[in-house]
């Protein structure tokens, strides 16, 4: 059999480079319970530290993490009665197919398209798991086609927004004519450990909202930011930095104070290479879209990138209105930018977001 000359395949490499990802519609959802952060601290001191622990940690870190209101699945007087992992694990399916349904809906409604046109839907969470997991539950109970191909996803934690962009473009670049939706269902507070007054804990009780979050992309030219390129990258020997360590009482979270000294040294080369073989640098980047991870990330972010003043502020503005909703975080971001007023044609935009692994994933937009 002759092989083919290189040139011979020059137009289907052209044809495959021609193929684009447009994120047509975003929509989040919220909880109704709505508290100032304020309030939470001593409700969530009461909860998490057992009796008679000083206090004084718990309320410096409320203080300094950069948040004003949160959203919690359920009413902040209920959490007490969550006793096990069981109790946890089915308030978040209760409330987390009703916050999937809503941000869905919103999403395929801005889109102009009905769930039956659905070809493709990823779904993750990191904060509940469950089988028939809950894009199953959410496909039947929404009218999806019998034959939508669903992805469920868990273990990606905050880099799921991201990464799972970075799939439904991957899915599009082969399947230019299909729809394809992504939603994150996350519900952070329901992971709380009762009676644990450890750093990580509190850490988690003073950053972590809950909400839900779906994207809608369309492949070849449509309305909506145009993804260029996506890459991720894992960092070996950092397993131990950000995670659950699962036992009888559900998801301990792991959160390691050393994850700013990773993105310091990593995040910065590992994006300038991203953007480099794009032929663009971090100066070309005209809207910043970054997980909100917390203020020592961003600070991180912020230094690694040398970024100009005022880069960042979106993620700081989510931060403080609703905390770090994990995945769903830069999903949200997404959204605030559509909505407020989208950048100018032609307007560069990278998306970032980190998560266990620990790991980092880029999505390059161009609106």
């Amino acid at each position: 059999m002759r092989v083919p000359a290189l040139d011979e395949d020059a137009p289907a490499q052209s044809f495959a480079s021609d193929r684009t990802t447009a994120l047509v519609a975003v929509h989040t959802a919220l909880p109704a319970h709505r508290y100032a952060q304020n309030d939470l601290t001593e409700l969530i001191g009461d909860l998490c530290l057992p009796p008679g622990q000083d206090r004084a940690l718990l309320r410096r870190l409320h203080r300094s993490a950069g948040v004003r209101t949160r959203h919690l699945a359920l009413p902040i007087e209920r959490y007490p009665g969550l006793t096990d992992f069981g109790q946890a694990n089915a308030a978040w399916m209760r409330a987390g197919l009703e916050l999937g349904e809503e941000a869905l809906a919103g999403a395929l409604d801005s889109a102009g398209i009905t769930p039956s046109d659905v070809d493709l839907l990823v779904c993750t969470s990191i904060t509940g798991i469950a089988a028939p997991s809950l894009d199953a539950r959410l496909a039947v109970r929404m009218g999806m086609r019998p034959d939508v191909k669903r992805i469920p996803v868990f273990g990606l934690g905050c880099v799921a927004g991201a990464a799972g962009l970075g799939r439904l473009n991957d899915y599009l670049r082969g399947h230019p004519d299909d729809t394809a939706v992504l939603l994150s269902v996350e519900l952070c507070s329901l992971t709380l450990q009762q009676r644990d007054g450890s750093l990580a804990n509190l850490v988690a009780g003073a950053l972590f909202g809950d909400g839900a979050a779906a994207v809608v992309a369309r492949g070849g030219r449509a309305a909506g930011p145009e993804v260029v390129g996506t890459r991720g990258r894992l960092y070996p020997d950092t397993e131990h930095l950000l995670g659950w360590k699962i036992g009888a009482s559900g998801f301990r979270v792991v959160v390691d104070a050393g994850i700013p000294d990773i993105v310091r040294a990593h995040l910065g080369p590992d994006l300038r290479a991203f953007l480099a073989a794009h032929g663009l640098g971090p100066d070309d980047i005209g809207t910043w879209i970054c997980h909100p991870g917390g203020p020592k990330v961003l600070a991180a972010v912020a230094d690694t990138l040398h970024l100009p003043e005022g880069a960042l502020d979106s993620a700081w503005r989510s931060l403080a209105s609703v905390g770090n909703m994990s995945s769903a975080s830069v999903l949200r971001l997404l959204e605030d930018i559509g909505r407020t007023g989208c950048p100018k044609p032609g307007t560069w935009g990278v998306l970032l977001a980190m998560g266990p692994g620990f790991c980092a994933e880029f999505v390059l937009l161009r609106w």
